[in-house]
């Protein structure tokens, strides 16, 4: 990441420093929130029309995931409750009250896009597997998932 000096306007600083306060994260969090926002408003969304049920949003970071369409669950983490945790289809569905085809679809986009869930699936377990790095990252996950509701079982895998 590079670093890049910013010049606001007081009034708008304060607005978003409140803002940011509110939601939990820092400034610059709120910042890079915005910014990527802006950014994927103007390029589009990168919705792979094969797939009704799933969708992009923004992740904290500023990063797009893919997500089923009409929640906060994410597609890896469909992935790794049938990987990891050898769940079937019925029983991911029937936990995360979805249906099978919603389930199966993400399982199919896995497939169709397995570099990109792989490697942020990778990077989840080089986070939870350094309890270090994980203390540190607490608060940012707690505001995380009070913003974006995700289900903190992913992180625990």
């Amino acid at each position: 990441m590079t670093s890049y000096s910013l010049n606001l306007p007081n009034e708008l600083k304060q607005k978003a420093e409140n803002l940011a306060s509110q939601q939990g994260i820092p400034l610059e969090a709120f910042i890079l929130d915005a910014i990527a926002e802006k950014v994927n408003s103007l390029k589009g969304q990168r919705n792979d029309p094969t797939f009704a049920h799933v969708t992009y949003r923004n992740s904290a970071s500023g990063q797009l995931i893919p997500i089923l369409h009409g929640t906060n669950l994410r597609v890896q983490t469909i992935v790794i409750a049938a990987k990891q945790w050898g769940l079937s289809s019925n029983q991911i569905a029937t936990e995360y009250d979805l249906n099978e085809e919603q389930i199966d679809e993400a399982l199919v986009f896995y497939h169709a896009h397995r570099e990109e869930i792989d490697h942020a699936i990778a990077a989840l377990s080089l986070v939870s597997s350094q309890p270090e790095l994980t203390m540190n990252l607490l608060p940012f996950f707690e505001s995380f998932y009070l913003r974006y509701g995700e289900d903190k079982r992913a992180i625990a895998s």
